[in-house]
């Protein structure tokens, strides 16, 4: 898959394509079945599918302070896409200057003039152009005029959930992971949610405790589950997948101000400072609690990682 920044540098020679535009922050259920179609069609007229997304988020250039919390980096978002067959990931800097371009014009000059689209694919509630004026019906309507195809394509709803149906968008998914709910957050994006970042130095507290963590330091905008202990997976840059006890808050037993990510990776003795690590949460195990000392905490600590063991399937207890 080749990736790009921006359109300046467009292959020589450059034909037609399909493109399939938006943040895609997630790319969770909703946003696979768009990419899958626009990966379809592309093979259908034997061109390139292209998914075009924007760097910052749109949102914090026209409203600054407003960056809603991030699901996926960038990076990972490009590793996701790839995997659906995807043939160029093309990361559009959002600018002020972008964000005033009139609908019409963006498609002009930047599906048409740049990319020679042959077809576009994105969702039915798909917006564009200064104050999000182009919508799905302005693409079919300058598509006819300059030879095009648009498809806006329905909303992911979870059909398992009766009458309490929801559907799968970044929005939702990010209130799950502010409530804590990452069972729920997993469903909707067909995968644990991710937490990545390079692990630093913490207090040495959890050593102390017998409990060694690896602290992991994450992007600014990172979407960090509500404060509580989870079930997670470790995932190390060289491959591995290991069970954790992930605990995510200030530590309040020892009057902790800082918010943390902690993970104490069960029955591996080993320093992963320094290291590039991802978190796969994969289930909640209990909210943030005070305890009157470090001894009732540990008691407390050795439970939750008999059922961080037995939500992996681990079985057995693992300290």
């Amino acid at each position: 898959m080749q990736r790009w920044r921006g359109l300046d540098h467009l292959p020589g020679g450059w034909g037609r394509c399909v493109v399939t535009i938006g943040v895609f922050d997630g790319v969770h259920e909703g946003h696979q079945a768009l990419i899958a179609r626009a990966v379809e069609l592309a093979h259908q007229r034997g061109v390139p599918s292209v998914l075009m997304t924007f760097d910052p988020h749109p949102s914090e250039v026209v409203r600054p302070g407003s960056h809603p919390a991030q699901l996926t980096t960038l990076r990972r978002r490009a590793e996701l896409v790839e995997q659906l067959g995807v043939d160029v990931f093309c990361v559009l800097p959002f600018t002020v200057e972008l964000s005033r371009m009139p609908a019409n014009e963006f498609v002009h000059e930047v599906l048409v003039d740049q990319l020679h689209v042959a077809a576009v694919v994105v969702g039915e509630n798909f917006t564009f152009g200064q104050k999000a004026a182009g919508n799905v019906d302005l693409l079919r309507h300058l598509g006819q005029r300059f030879g095009f195809v648009t498809e806006g394509a329905d909303l992911v709803t979870d059909t398992q959930s009766g009458d309490d149906a929801v559907t799968f968008s970044s929005t939702y998914i990010r209130a799950c992971i502010d409530a804590g709910d990452v069972a729920a957050a997993a469903a909707a994006l067909g995968r644990p949610h991710r937490l990545d970042g390079i692990v630093v130095r913490g207090d040495g507290r959890g050593r102390e405790l017998g409990f060694p963590t690896a602290n992991l330091s994450m992007t600014r905008f990172a979407a960090v589950p509500a404060d509580g202990v989870y079930a997670c997976w470790f995932i190390h840059s060289d491959g591995r997948k290991l069970p954790a006890a992930v605990s995510v808050g200030t530590n309040p037993t020892f009057s902790g101000r800082e918010r943390r990510v902690e993970a104490f990776v069960l029955d591996v003795q080993e320093d992963f400072y320094g290291q590039r690590v991802a978190l796969d949460f994969v289930s909640r195990v209990r909210g943030q609690l005070t305890f009157d000392s470090g001894e009732a905490l540990v008691v407390e600590m050795h439970r939750d990682v008999d059922k961080v063991g037995a939500l992996l399937g681990l079985g057995g207890a693992q300290a």
